[in-house]
C-alpha cells in the first residue's frame, strides 16, 4: 500500500487537507446543509401527530418547515454572494429595522403573546416573525462594523464599549420585555463574543457575569414559572407531573433509543406526552428515533460547523470578518448548549431552540444568512491569504 505521507515533515495528506484554507468553506457549507436536512426530516417526524391535530395533515408543519429551508437557502446565497463593504454599509439599516420591530412587539395588537411571552409579529394566516431572531443578525453584523471602524490598541478600555454595549443592552431589555429569556441571553452572548474577539480585556467579562448573574436572579424571583423551572432543575426529585414533566419526558425518549433508535417515524413520546416535541424538545425525539449515533452525529456536525467558523474567525485577515465570524461561533454555541443541555437536565429550560433542526422560519433563516456571510469570506479566504503573504514578502505589510 502506498504511504500517504507527502514531505520530509511527515505531513499527511490528511492533515494538509484539513489545514488548508479553501477547507474552511466546504467545512461550514457540507455541515450546514446535513444540519439542513436533518431538521427537515425530523421536524417531519416529530410534528406528524401535532400536525394532524391543528391542520389534518401529518406533513403539514413538515412543509412549511420546508419552505423555510429553502429560503434559508437562498438568503444564504444572496448573503454569500454579497462584497464585504455592501455588508458593511446595510448594518445600519439592519439595526435600525430591529429596534423599530423590538417596540413594535411590545405594541397590544401588534405583538402577539404565545404560551406567556410576547414575542411575535402576525404576518397573516400561519406565519409569524420573531424580532428578537432579526436582532441576533442585525447586531452581529452592525456591532462587527462598529467595532472594525473604531478598533484601535484599547488601553482605556472603557471607550470600547461605546455605542455597542449601551445598544447591546438596550436590545437585550427589549427582549427580556418580550418575556424571552433564553434569546436575551443569546443576543449577551454574540456581544460578549464580539468584545473578546476584538481584545477587550478580562474586567469586562468579570462585570458581564455580575450583572447577567443578578438579572438571571431578579427574572427567576419575579417570575413564577420560571422559578419552576429552576426549582425542577436543582431538585432531582421534583414532581414529574407539575415543572419537570418536560424534561422528564425528553429524559425517557433520550433512554429508550439505544445505539440506533426505534426508526424513523417511530417515537412514542411524539404522541403528546413531550411537550414542543417540534421545537425545543427536537433532541430528544432524536435520541429516541435515532439512538446515540443519531445524538453524537448532530454533536459532532454542530462540532465540524464551530471549528470551521472559529478557524476562520482565527485565520482571516480581514478585522470585520473576524468579528462576524467570532460573533456568529458565540451564538451558535450558547445556543446549541442551552438547548441539548436542558433536554440532558444538565441546564434549566429557557425555551431555545436547536439551531438548524428545530421548527421554526424566525430562527432559521437569519442564521442561514449570517452563514452564508461567513460562506461568502470563506470563499474569499485562501485569496486573501495569499495576497497577505505578497505584501508580507515585499515588505509593504510589517
Amino acid at each position: 500500500m502506498a504511504d500517504v505521507r507527502t514531505g520530509p515533515d511527515d505531513e499527511t495528506l490528511r492533515d494538509r487537507l484539513s489545514s488548508h484554507p479553501a477547507s474552511i468553506y466546504y467545512l461550514m457549507l457540507g455541515s450546514t446543509l446535513f444540519l439542513l436536512v436533518l431538521g427537515v426530516v425530523m421536524v417531519w417526524s416529530s410534528s406528524a401527530i401535532d400536525s394532524i391535530r391543528e391542520t389534518g395533515g401529518s406533513a403539514d408543519l413538515a412543509s412549511k418547515q420546508a419552505l423555510y429551508a429553502a429560503l434559508g437557502l437562498v438568503a444564504m446565497v444572496v448573503a454569500s454572494r454579497l462584497p464585504a463593504a455592501t455588508v458593511r454599509n446595510l448594518a445600519w439599516p439592519l439595526m435600525a429595522l430591529a429596534l423599530l420591530l423590538l417596540v413594535l412587539v411590545l405594541i397590544p395588537g401588534i405583538g402577539v403573546e404565545v404560551y406567556g411571552q410576547r414575542n411575535w409579529i402576525d404576518l397573516g394566516g400561519p406565519f409569524r416573525l420573531q424580532p428578537s431572531e432579526i436582532a441576533k443578525l442585525a447586531l452581529l453584523v452592525w456591532g462587527a462594523d462598529v467595532l472594525t471602524r473604531k478598533y484601535r490598541p484599547v488601553t482605556d478600555w472603557p471607550s470600547l464599549l461605546v455605542p455597542l454595549a449601551p445598544v447591546g443592552g438596550l436590545i437585550v431589555f427589549l427582549i427580556f420585555l418580550e418575556g424571552d429569556f433564553g434569546n436575551a441571553m443569546i443576543v449577551a452572548m454574540i456581544v460578549l463574543g464580539l468584545f473578546y474577539a476584538v481584545g477587550a480585556p478580562w474586567k469586562l467579562f468579570a462585570g458581564a457575569a455580575i450583572v447577567g448573574l443578578t438579572g438571571v436572579l431578579f427574572a427567576s424571583i419575579t417570575t413564577p414559572y420560571r422559578m419552576r423551572r429552576w426549582t425542577s432543575f436543582l431538585d432531582s426529585n421534583a414532581d414529574s407531573l407539575d415543572g419537570a414533566w418536560q424534561v422528564t419526558q425528553g429524559t425517557y425518549a433520550l433512554g429508550t433509543g439505544g445505539w440506533f433508535g426505534t426508526g424513523i417515524g417511530a417515537s412514542r413520546e411524539k404522541w403528546g406526552s413531550l411537550p414542543a416535541a417540534h421545537t425545543d424538545f427536537i433532541f430528544p425525539v432524536i435520541g429516541e428515533e435515532l439512538g446515540l449515533v443519531g445524538t453524537v452525529t448532530v454533536l459532532a456536525l454542530f462540532s465540524v460547523l464551530v471549528f470551521s467558523i472559529l478557524r476562520l474567525a482565527k485565520e482571516s485577515p480581514d478585522r470585520f470578518t473576524r468579528l462576524l465570524a467570532a460573533g456568529t461561533g458565540a451564538w451558535l454555541i450558547v445556543q446549541v448548549i442551552t438547548n441539548i443541555g436542558a433536554a440532558l437536565k444538565m441546564l434549566p429550560i429557557t425555551g431555545v431552540v436547536l439551531p438548524m433542526v428545530s421548527y421554526g422560519g424566525s430562527s432559521l433563516i437569519p442564521l442561514l444568512a449570517a452563514l452564508g456571510l461567513l460562506l461568502g469570506a470563506a470563499r474569499r479566504h485562501p485569496a486573501q491569504l495569499r495576497r497577505r503573504a505578497q505584501q508580507v514578502q515585499s515588505g509593504s505589510v510589517a
